[in-house]
């Protein structure tokens, strides 16, 4: 079963110019390119899917994500009347937290995302899903990464562990690089949090997709405490729903992790091995 916009992978793996020209996705889809003004030109078609995933996503939302991240909604003042703007995004980031955006192609070198992460900076594909693809599209599109992502970027938190997830992923050798992902994979993609309330979504491929959503939220998912050896130990697949998730106490455990030598806790899970995978081979 695949998820409803799942991802091909993070985010390292996406995209690549050859000439200097933007090559399209699996999809035919290319990314757009702002003017002298840094404003990326959407159509009214693409305005109106905007609202109508805005809408239907932000309703299955309420109960189910964590208020940060509905607070953070509302300081970035999305909502379903047009495409936002990278720019207006960046600003307002920018005032919360000090983080901030950048438009980039589908896909960007490793190098290149680590380096922005580090600059407390998110990458953000320009293109949006045409309605044909409204329910499942492969490659992240603007939807999910200033729907799924952007929100959080306001929580003081996990703007710094974003911030040094980056600069220790620029670090480490490429021997690191599997570990990382799957670090990124189920907290920023996929983690759960625990709230007064009870469990509730803050990872990005949970608050944008339909029927992750409803997996991960309807009690029969597995749920497991957030220990980070556990998590470097732990096969994923991107093409189906999770089978498991970890629950965090709050986004200052994350933060915290950045006192943690990633390199020395990465040897340690490759030593001890992959646990066995909760799902079938692709």
């Amino acid at each position: 079963m695949k998820a409803a916009f799942p991802r091909l992978g993070p985010y390292w793996s996406r995209s690549r110019r050859k000439g200097g020209a933007t090559m399209a996705t699996s999809a035919g889809y290319e990314s757009k390119q702002p003017d002298a003004n840094g404003l990326y030109p959407y159509s009214p078609e693409e305005d109106a899917v905007w609202g109508e995933l805005f809408t239907r996503q932000i309703a299955a939302l309420q109960g189910k994500v964590v208020p940060d991240y509905l607070a953070g909604v509302h300081t970035l003042g999305l909502g379903p009347a047009r495409v936002p703007q990278i720019r207006e995004i960046d600003a307002r980031l920018r005032a919360a937290t000090g983080a901030g955006v950048e438009g980039v192609p589908a896909i960007i070198p490793p190098k290149q995302f680590f380096g922005l992460l580090s600059k407390r900076k998110f990458p953000v594909a320009t293109f949006l899903r045409r309605r044909e693809h409204m329910d499942y599209i492969e490659e992240p599109d603007l939807f999910h990464e200033v729907f799924g992502h952007c929100p959080l970027l306001t929580n003081p938190d996990y703007a710094d562990f974003i911030e040094g997830f980056g600069r220790k992923a620029l670090s480490l050798g490429k021997g690191y690089s599997w570990h990382l992902f799957r670090l990124f994979w189920f907290t920023v993609e996929f983690g759960m949090i625990r709230t007064p309330q009870g469990l509730r979504a803050y990872g990005a491929g949970i608050v944008s997709s339909p029927s992750e959503l409803a997996h991960a939220t309807g009690g029969q998912a597995r749920m497991q405490p957030f220990e980070l050896e556990t998590v470097l130990r732990t096969p994923y697949r991107i093409d189906i729903v999770q089978p498991v998730y970890f629950v965090i106490e709050d986004f200052a455990q994350l933060a915290a992790l950045l006192e943690v030598d990633f390199g020395a806790a990465i040897d340690a899970a490759k030593a001890k091995g992959d646990f066995a995978p909760l799902f079938e081979a692709a």
